[in-house]
C-alpha cells in the first residue's frame, strides 16, 4: 500500500470526513485530498498529528493494512455459534491445499495422541481450560515454524 492508500483507510476507519480532519489540522480539505491521492505528503508533524486522531501509532499509520483490520474486526465480532458454522480446513485449503490431503498421508493418531498429551500437560501445569491450552499450543507452534522460517530452514 502506499501512504495515501493508508491515510484514506485509518480516516475511514475511525469515522472521520476530509473536512473534519482538515478543521482538526488546520489545513484544507483540498490538502487532506491530496496527501490520500498521494499527490503531495504531510510533513512529519502532520503525520504524528494525523496518527493521534485516527488513534494509531505513526507506524501504524504508515503501515495500515485495511485487510488486516478487517480480518480483526471479523474475529471480534465473531461468536461460537458463527465459528462452529465455518470448516476451516476447507477454507485455508484453498491457499494451502496440504490441507485437504494431509488425512491419506500421515498417522493422524499417532500426532493425535502426542498433541493430546501436550494439552493435557499445559492444563494441568497452567490450570488452562481445553480452549487456552488448545490456543497456548497452536501459538507456541506457529512460533517455532517462524522461527525456523526465519533461519532459513525448509
Amino acid at each position: 500500500m502506499v501512504l495515501g492508500n493508508s491515510l484514506f483507510h485509518a480516516r475511514k476507519k475511525a469515522g472521520l470526513t476530509q473536512e473534519e480532519v482538515a478543521e482538526c489540522l488546520g489545513v484544507s480539505r483540498q490538502t487532506i485530498g491530496k496527501w490520500e491521492a498521494d499527490e503531495t505528503l504531510p510533513d512529519i508533524r502532520q503525520s504524528k498529528r494525523l496518527a493521534t486522531l485516527y488513534g494509531v501509532t505513526l507506524d501504524e499509520l504508515i503501515e495500515f493494512d485495511l485487510d488486516v483490520s478487517q480480518v480483526e474486526e471479523a474475529i471480534e465480532r465473531s461468536n461460537e455459534e458463527l465459528e462452529e458454522k465455518i470448516d476451516w480446513t476447507s477454507a485455508w485449503a484453498k491457499k494451502y491445499p496440504i490441507l485437504a490431503k494431509y488425512q491419506g498421508e500421515v498417522n493422524i493418531p499417532l500426532y493425535a495422541r502426542r498433541i493430546r498429551q501436550m494439552l493435557d500437560e499445559l492444563k494441568a501445569e497452567h490450570g488452562y481450560s481445553e480452549l487456552d491450552a488448545m490456543l497456548a499450543l497452536k501459538d507456541i507452534l506457529y512460533g517455532v515454524w517462524k522461527q525456523a522460517k526465519a533461519a532459513g530452514v525448509k
